[in-house]
């Protein structure tokens, strides 16, 4: 169950727009999504269900614009000029990685130049950037980027009611200071603001527009600094990181800034100090241990207003958190190899405790084995097979939820980790070098995932949206399966071509309030993607990726709820029917993306010229219709003649994707 994605795959991948998400759904097991998001939805979970490591280093959020509680996104933070490889294991997750039950992405950046300092700038689809990199000292080397998105602009340009804007920065500074030992530092930060432009008021989509979004802010930061001190058998691994995301949004109805017509004002803060030691032992016999423990600082604060409608009309809630958790871990793992090395073992175990609670405080209840095992019938032809346990603490939004009384009510439910078992087994056939052909089967079940109490459905189905994920009152008694089969073709540099070919069938469920399964928002059943480059003379690149996604479930509209006019001017748009939670399936959609790069080099300084064209031909992915107040000619709302206490609905067509032309400048010195 692990990929190694190199960075021939990274840099010009096809609709890839530079962004390491975008490449990673060429993979099997990886859905993708029309609309303007890059959520990695891996074998049927949630994007909250990944972990995200840079250089050792994790990372809590990936994307700008993130989702809290959930990691995904519209555009990627880190930048692909800094990644040497990515580790993607969705499956048999070593027992040094935790708090993961879908996949586990180890990115490696790269090291600086040794020789002298170079300087690239690039003019993406989105942003402006620059990256240095070059020696620091005799013994270093360090790389720098900072990028700048020009979106706002392009936006208004365009006459839309968004306006995002988002900066980012990266570094890595690596020395060794002898043969046995070296320090790696990194960083990674983004700021995101995200406007409404008030001026674009003129369709009734962009009133719709205007009318439900808020207002946000929000920035990120990671910083961590590894040391590795290697030994005659292994080597030690220390890593401290510190990380932190502050989220604020609001919105007032009717779009302007009066406190009675407010309905959104929310603050949150959450950061992290993690401090993590492991201890690698590689014996001549070929057997590996490793060993570590870990400990977290973490620090959440809330201040939320918020109106809500509800069966006993509009509600207020308003309430603050100041919540402070410790987190602790003790892991370890045995690998040897048998039969001349023909089979491969791997043992693990690990637990998880927090302070959060006394049921999340007893180590005994978050065991975490894992097994795995790989036969070599020849040496093109290998067996394998994995099987684990996997434990994930609920999002800080969710511990965090406090009743008006100052009460954490989840706390108060006994909420648990999120557990999830895996039994994963396939047949990997390398006829040659550059040839890869794996076939995989995999069922994974879960327990304890949160269920909303408000909505009555698990919470991970309602993580593909923007803003807020987890703050409400959940009950850990979900159940859920995912199941299907993989299938990956793989070609690497055969006659200056990179091809990879997959398919899954993959089926995602939990079960509903009457005992029957119910597809979750991730059951996307068929996944398609074929992705090919080639390189020809005088340094030419051509590249192209066709994906096919089965349709998603969704759920309808609740038509009577939504009327009301008190219930939408508190929502801005309509409500969902959760009693009929994903009985709707949209059509499949599909798409090709095409890019070709070119390169020039002179003396002392290159150019790079890309076109990266996005859905070729203008293909339509099908998405829900919208639900919006029918309006007068002057675009007010109309009321239902019948009852003046709602408003006249209608529902017009929705339809996802465009043509998306691309120009890329890159220039190197």
């Amino acid at each position: 169950s692990v990929r190694i994605i190199g960075i021939d795959e990274i840099e010009k991948n096809p609709g890839g727009n530079r962004d390491i998400s975008r490449v990673i759904q060429s993979f099997p097991g990886v859905a993708s999504t029309p609309a303007f998001r890059n959520d990695v939805i891996v074998r049927g979970g949630g994007p909250n269900e990944n972990r995200f490591y840079i250089d050792n280093v994790e990372i809590p959020y990936l994307n700008h614009f993130s989702t809290q509680g959930a990691s995904g996104g519209p555009v990627g933070i880190i930048n692909v000029d800094f990644v040497q490889s990515v580790d993607f294991l969705s499956g048999a997750f070593p027992a040094s990685r935790g708090n993961a039950l879908r996949s586990v992405l180890n990115f490696t950046f790269l090291d600086g130049n040794s020789d002298k300092l170079k300087v690239r700038t690039t003019l993406g689809a989105s942003d402006l950037g620059l990256t240095l990199d070059g020696p620091a000292g005799e013994k270093g080397t360090f790389i720098f980027s900072a990028r700048r998105s020009y979106l706002q602009f392009l936006f208004g340009a365009l006459g839309l009611p968004l306006l995002p804007n988002y900066t980012d920065f990266q570094f890595k500074y690596r020395v060794r200071l002898d043969e046995k030992n070296e320090i790696t530092v990194i960083g990674l930060g983004a700021k995101d603001d995200f406007k409404l432009n008030l001026e674009a008021n003129e369709t009734e989509y962009q009133r719709f527009i205007l009318d439900y979004i808020p207002v946000q802010e929000q920035y990120s930061y990671t910083t961590g600094i590894v040391y590795k001190h290697f030994r005659d058998e292994g080597f030690d691994t220390w890593v401290l990181s510190r990380n932190y995301l502050n989220n604020s949004q609001y919105k007032y109805r009717f779009n302007n800034e009066v406190d009675s017509n407010r309905v959104l004002d929310y603050f949150s803060g959450e950061g992290e100090i993690k401090g993590r030691f492991e201890r690698t032992i590689i014996k001549d016999d070929g057997s590996r241990y490793t060993f570590g423990a870990g400990g977290e600082y973490g620090h959440y604060r809330n201040s939320t207003y918020r109106k809500i409608f509800s069966p006993l009309g509009v509600n207020e809630i308003e309430y603050e958190t100041n919540l402070l958790l410790g987190k602790f871990f003790i892991a370890g793992q045995y690998s040897r190899a048998f039969i001349g090395e023909r089979l491969r073992l791997s043992f693990g175990a690990r637990t998880d405790i927090n302070t959060f609670s006394s049921s999340m405080s007893n180590p005994l209840k978050q065991i975490s084995p894992r097994f795995s095992a790989s036969y070599s019938l020849t040496d093109k032809l290998n067996l394998n097979f994995n099987l684990g346990r996997y434990f994930q603490l609920p999002p800080y939004t969710a511990l965090g939820y406090t009743n008006s009384s100052g009460v954490l009510v989840n706390r108060e439910n006994n909420m648990r980790y999120i557990q999830a078992d895996h039994i994963v087994a396939g047949v990997e056939i390398i006829p040659t070098e550059n040839l890869q052909f794996t076939l995989e089967g995999f069922y994974k079940n879960y327990s304890k995932y949160p269920f909303s109490v408000r909505d009555s459905v698990p919470l991970s189905s309602k993580s593909a949206d923007y803003g807020i994920f987890g703050d409400e009152e959940l009950l850990s008694v979900s159940d859920g399966r995912a199941y299907g089969v993989e299938f990956l073709a793989r070609m690497k540099e055969f006659k200056n071509t990179n091809l990879v070919l997959s398919y899954t069938f993959v089926r995602s469920e939990f079960i509903g309030n009457d005992n029957s399964w119910i597809p979750s928002s991730w059951d996307n059943r068929h996944l398609l993607n074929m992705t090919a480059t080639t390189k020809f003379g005088k340094n030419w690149d051509l590249g192209f990726k066709w994906r096919f996604v089965g349709g998603a479930p969704y759920t309808p509209f609740d038509i009577g709820r939504s009327s009301l006019i008190e219930a939408w001017d508190i929502q801005g748009q309509g409500y969902l029917d959760y009693s009929r939670f994903n009985s709707g399936r949209l059509k499949a959609f599909h798409q090709l993306d095409l890019r070709i790069d070119k390169q020039f080099f002179f003396k002392g300084w290159s150019l790079m010229l890309y076109t990266d064209v996005q859905n070729v031909y203008n293909h339509k992915a099908d998405q829900p219709a919208l639900l919006l107040r029918e309006t007068d000619a002057l675009g007010n709302p109309v009321t239902d003649p019948s009852d003046p206490l709602r408003y006249k609905l209608k529902f017009i067509d929705s339809e996802g994707g465009t043509v998306l032309p691309t120009i890329g400048v890159i220039i190197e010195f």
